[in-house]
Order: structure tokens, then C-alpha cells, then sequence
């Protein structure tokens, strides 16, 4: 956001460009060129740099498009916004940095414990790691609606007579299990047939996507329970 707001009054064309994101090419340019003076006066050797960096993705007519940009942005050039700029960059560096060591460490944490759970499609080694720290020991449960009720996933539900309307995700447990629980489920209707296929029902009744992905994260709870309770990997064959 700090970074954000020193582009907001220097170049404010760039993140729009970048699609709102700082993506490494976008921070390429930031801490290669940092001011749109500099990245107006760019030349063909630096794309040439760019393309083998970003493996032919940014292309010249992006390239081309970016400096044009840069030389007619509504942005102000000022040096003090320019150190600000580098001393956020520096810092954005060393945080990604060490975010990078604790997810190797988590990572390999994780894989020593192997829950069987990571062998399910869009369940990778973080997702599991967040999983594993909120839910313990699966062998904690003894049933599929004790992780159920301990997730509390469900959107409430407001009745008035013979009305009866959806309300807002009920948020009594973790955010950071709900949000994985919820998330693990995107790639699962995508790429997983059985999950695909309990989603459509759930909208073909009627349901809103949200409250569709509710009762698939429901469903992917009772699976991870039963791979952890009968010690075996996920094998779409005999999902139930």
C-alpha cells in the first residue's frame, strides 16, 4: 500500500498497467527504472533483458505501451519520492525474502508429517500446513461434524415468518482455516469430477455460488476426515 501511494503521485498508470498487482515483472521495473522518466527512456536492449527475465511473457508491444506511459503520466517527478520509493522497495525485498525462508521451512515441516490430506487436488503444502496447525490430530474427531462444527464454514440464516434469507458467513473459529477450507475448493471443482459435479447440483437447486462452495468445503472436510481416519491418500475412484 506505502508503495501504492509514493506510484499514486509519481506514475499513477503503472499498477493500472500491471493490472493492480506488483507482479515480479512490475517490480523489475520499479527497482530497475523506479521513476517514469527513466522507464520512458528505455531502449530496445532493455527489453531485450526483460524478455529473457520474464521468459518471452512481457511483450513488446507491453513494453512499447508502458513507455508511452511513462512519458505522458500526470505524475510528478520529485527525489524525495524517488528515495522513498527505493527505501520501500528495499524493504518489500527483505520481507519477501524472509517470508520465502519460513514457507521452505513450513514446507518442509509439513512433508514430514504428510498428511494424507496434501494428496488432494488444490491442497498444496501451506494449504496443508494451515489445515494441520488449526485441526491438530484428525484422531481428535470422532466424527466428520465435530471438524465441521469446529470450522463453522456456514452462512447464517435470518428467519422472518415464511421467509427465510442467507446471511453472512458465521465467523466464530479461525479465518485462516475457513479461508483455505473455502479457497482448496476452486481448484477442486475445476480439475476434481466428483467435486464438479456436487457443485452443479448445488446450483442447479437454486443455491448461490457461495453458499454452493459452502456444502463442497462441507463435503472436503468429511474427505479429509476419512483419509486421516483410514490412513490412505485420496483416490477419486473411492470418493463417496
Amino acid at each position: 500500500m506505502k508503495i501504492t501511494n509514493v506510484l499514486d503521485h509519481t506514475f499513477p498508470e503503472f499498477k493500472p498497467f500491471f493490472n493492480e498487482r506488483l507482479s515480479k515483472t512490475a517490480l523489475y521495473f520499479l527497482e530497475n527504472y523506479g521513476s517514469a522518466e527513466k522507464m520512458a527512456r528505455m531502449n530496445p536492449a532493455s527489453y531485450d533483458k526483460l524478455r529473457c527475465i520474464s521468459r518471452g511473457k512481457f511483450s513488446i508491444q507491453h513494453f512499447l505501451r508502458l513507455k508511452e506511459l511513462a512519458a505522458n503520466t500526470v505524475g510528478v517527478n520529485n527525489s524525495i519520492f524517488d528515495l522513498e520509493l527505493n527505501s520501500l522497495l528495499t524493504l518489500h525485498k527483505s520481507l519477501s525474502n524472509e517470508i520465502n525462508i519460513l514457507e521452505s521451512e513450513i514446507i518442509k515441516l509439513i512433508e514430514e508429517v504428510h498428511p494424507h490430506y496434501m494428496s488432494i487436488p488444490g491442497i498444496g503444502p501451506i494449504s496443508a500446513a494451515v489445515i494441520y496447525a488449526e485441526y491438530g490430530d484428525i484422531s481428535n474427531f470422532f466424527i466428520p461434524a465435530q471438524m465441521l462444527a469446529f470450522a463453522r464454514i456456514e452462512p447464517g440464516i435470518n428467519d422472518s415468518g415464511a421467509e427465510s434469507h442467507g446471511g453472512r458467513m458465521v465467523k466464530h473459529s479461525s479465518s485462516q482455516l475457513r479461508y483455505v477450507l473455502l479457497n482448496a475448493c476452486l481448484p477442486l471443482i475445476r480439475f476434481d469430477i466428483t467435486f464438479a459435479i456436487y457443485y452443479a447440483k448445488k446450483r442447479a437447486e437454486g443455491k448461490k455460488h457461495r453458499v454452493a462452495i459452502t456444502h463442497v468445503a462441507k463435503k472436503l472436510i468429511r474427505v479429509i476426515y476419512a483419509l486421516e481416519r483410514q490412513n490412505v491418500d485420496f483416490n477419486v475412484q473411492k470418493l463417496r
